[in-house]
């Protein structure tokens, strides 16, 4: 049964075009079993499998399936225009935040070398402080970035 299993699993993987093939086992002098499409040898029978079943493919949806319902909620140009206004200038407040932090961090963060506070005479607390003044700067220019890709996306 083990057998026929594998031999199952081997002529499935071979796909629809090898599926009404032949599948031999056959058995040699030491007992070792070994399978093939076929089968001249002594100790070679022919494996009996159950018919193989297939599924057609599901069809492919049309433009008009794929589009919204007659009953869908629809939005008319003048209640979208406001929220598109409204949206780019939620986007626009958020980039001047954001370039008003960055001159801030870049202040602080003086091209790498900001100024020691009182509480870091310890020279590891600086280097930690630096670093993360480094990050912010780059978070931040992200941020920038990604701001301004948005408001050109609405652009267009």
């Amino acid at each position: 049964m083990k057998q026929l299993l594998i031999a199952a699993l081997m002529l499935s993987g071979f796909g629809l075009v090898h599926a009404e093939s032949e599948i031999f086992v056959c058995v040699d002098a030491n007992g070792v079993k070994t399978y093939g499409n076929v089968g001249d040898g002594k100790g070679c029978k022919k494996v009996e499998l159950p018919g193989l079943t297939t599924f057609p493919a599901p069809a492919k949806k049309s433009a008009k399936t794929a589009s919204a319902p007659g009953d869908f909620p629809k939005v008319d140009d003048t209640t979208q225009k406001k929220r598109d206004t409204e949206r780019r200038q939620i986007l626009e407040d958020e980039l001047k935040s954001e370039q008003k932090k960055m001159t801030d961090i870049s202040g602080q963060y003086n091209n790498g070398e900001p100024e020691r506070q009182g509480g870091e005479r310890n020279f590891a607390k600086y280097q930690e402080r630096t670093q993360g003044l480094k990050e912010d700067l780059n978070r931040t220019q992200k941020n920038i970035e990604a701001l301004q890709r948005e408001i050109n996306n609405l652009n267009q």
